[in-house]
C-alpha cells in the first residue's frame, strides 16, 4: 500500500508541475505577443507623427496638390482612430487595422510621387531627412510585423499542441491572428518614367 501511495503522490506532483509549467509558459508567450503588438503600434505611431512634417514640407513647394495632401491627412486621421487592443485582437479587427494602415501607405506613395515634379523639393535637406526617416520607419514597421507574426506563431502553436491545448482551453488562451499581405501585394508595382 505504501508503494502505491508514493506512486500516486509522485504522479500527482509531476502532473501539477507540468500544469504549472505549461500555464506559466503560455502566460509568458501571451505577454510576448502583447509586447510584439505594442512594438508594431509604436512604429505605426512613429509614421503617423512624421506625416504632418512631411506634408507641410511638400505643401510649401506644391501648393496646388491639395487633393493629395487631403488624402494623406485623411488616411492618417483614419489610421490613428483605428486602434485594436491586444486583448481584443480578432481577425476582423486586425484586417480593419491593416486596411487603415494600408490607406496611409497608398496616400504616402501618391505624395512622394508628387515630389517627382519638384526638383527643388527633392534637393531640400528637410525633405530628404523626412523622406529618409519615413523610409526607415516603413522598414521598421515591416520588421516589427514580421516579429509579431513569429511570436504569434510560436504562441498559437504552443496552445494548440496536445496536452497544452486542454489547459489553454480551460484557462481561456485563444489563438492570435497574423498580419497578412494586403490585397494586390502579389502584383509588382508598375514603374513609369
Amino acid at each position: 500500500m505504501k508503494k502505491t501511495g508514493i506512486i500516486i503522490i509522485a504522479v500527482v506532483v509531476l502532473l501539477a508541475i507540468f500544469c504549472i509549467s505549461s500555464y506559466n509558459s503560455m502566460v509568458s508567450q501571451d505577454e510576448a505577443v502583447g509586447t510584439a503588438w505594442s512594438n508594431v503600434e509604436n512604429q505605426y505611431q512613429r509614421r503617423a507623427d512624421l506625416i504632418p512634417n512631411l506634408v507641410n514640407t511638400v505643401k510649401g513647394y506644391a501648393a496646388h496638390e491639395k487633393e493629395t495632401f487631403d488624402a494623406v491627412v485623411s488616411a492618417r486621421a483614419k489610421a490613428t482612430q483605428t486602434t485594436v487592443s491586444i486583448d481584443d485582437l480578432t481577425p476582423e479587427k486586425m484586417a480593419a487595422y491593416q486596411r487603415a494602415q494600408g490607406e496611409i501607405g497608398s496616400a504616402l506613395s501618391r505624395l512622394l510621387a508628387v515630389t517627382e515634379n519638384y526638383p527643388e523639393l527633392k534637393a531640400n535637406e528637410n525633405f530628404q531627412t523626412l523622406q529618409a526617416q519615413l523610409e526607415g520607419t516603413e522598414n521598421r514597421i515591416s520588421v516589427e510585423r514580421r516579429k509579431f507574426n513569429e511570436v504569434a506563431k510560436a504562441y498559437n502553436t504552443s496552445i494548440r499542441r496536445f496536452p497544452r491545448n486542454i489547459l489553454a482551453g480551460m484557462f481561456g488562451f485563444e489563438k492570435r491572428p497574423y498580419f497578412e499581405a494586403q490585397e494586390g501585394a502579389e502584383k509588382a508595382p508598375e514603374v513609369k518614367f
